[in-house]
């Protein structure tokens, strides 16, 4: 039965094993891809979720086979619309995609952007995705402008939730190459560090004191050194925004390219031609060039994407 409060449009959402021991909230933030924990707390708070017929509080631990019914109007704003934007895709069955998105490529609309994004290509080129929100068909996570590499897509709701719950528990594993400025001391090393708003500039992402960041983890091991330079595997086990480009600023070596959060340090590369293929980059060296996580059938799949052009080119400038 529908509770009274309910009606025959909301959100139908099924909690499967991988998500039992969940807060709701918590649960409900990781599923609807886009929509904050708060704008889902609130909702909770008026009255506008049920946990099986059942009104039910935020900190509430979900069940396998709990069904929750949703109501939340205000997230169906405008739909992508499709848009014949071509992809690079790396795997297709019936529950996800893998797609090496390039740099350059916003992954959903918002924010004065509204065409030309990953979601826009997904609609245009899949039948089918998820719709846990109407802009972001498909969209589990996300990748900065800036950066290019792997990104997975649901095809059903059911592999949304699935994929949701692995980011939630920390147990996709991503893998970054990043090159940094300077010359990092230690071989490998861990950056625990909460992540907020910059006070300063609200544009910007900054590491904040304890109570007013959230939690962020990045371990990061060196791959190959040059005189003035670093090249970096980071693997992030959380996923805040700007989280790698933030914690290695944060380090004293911010990611070559990054113009929002290098400081200035384009300035100090000594060797003309070195600094003047960085200012012709345009974007971060940053790339998400491996990603590891669990198909529905229980097959652990893992994915590797290769350096673009253009950041091979800088590695062979600096060799």
């Amino acid at each position: 039965m529908i509770p009274k409060s309910m009606n025959e449009d909301s959100e139908l959402i099924i909690v499967t094993a991988e998500s039992a021991g969940m807060r709701l909230d918590a649960f409900l933030a990781a599923f609807l891809a886009g929509v904050s924990r708060a704008t889902i707390q609130k909702a909770i708070q008026s009255g506008d979720c049920f946990v099986n017929d059942r009104s039910a509080k935020a900190s509430y631990k979900v069940r396998a086979g709990d069904e929750i019914q949703l109501e939340l109007p205000e997230i169906v704003p405008l739909e992508a619309a499709p848009e014949n934007i071509p992809l690079n895709i790396l795997h297709e069955d019936d529950d996800l995609i893998v797609i090496n998105k390039p740099a350059g490529m916003v992954v959903h609309p918002g924010a004065g952007v509204n065409s030309g994004t990953l979601a826009n290509a997904l609609v245009y080129h899949f039948n089918q995705l998820s719709q846990a929100n109407s802009l972001r068909p498909g969209i589990v996570h996300r990748l900065d402008v800036g950066t290019s590499g792997l990104i997975v897509v649901a095809k059903t709701d059911r592999e949304h939730q699935h994929l949701a719950a692995q980011f939630e528990a920390r147990t996709v594993e991503k893998h970054y190459t990043a090159l940094v400025y300077g010359v990092v001391k230690n071989e490998s090393g861990r950056i625990d560090a909460p992540i907020g708003r910059d006070p300063r500039n609200r544009v910007k992402m900054a590491v904040r004191p304890e109570g007013q960041g959230r939690h962020a983890l990045t371990l990061y091991r060196v791959v190959e050194r040059f005189a003035d330079f670093t090249l970096l595997d980071v693997e992030i086990k959380t996923g805040r925004t700007h989280q790698i480009r933030v914690h290695l600023a944060h380090l004293k070596h911010p990611i070559v390219g990054d113009a929002t959060y290098d400081g200035g340090r384009v300035n100090t590369v000594k060797d003309a031609r070195l600094r003047s293929s960085i200012e012709k980059l345009g974007r971060p060296f940053l790339h998400a060039a491996s990603l590891m996580f669990e198909h529905p059938n229980g097959e652990r799949m893992s994915f590797e994407a290769p350096l673009p052009e253009a950041l091979q080119s800088y590695l062979h400038c600096l060799r």
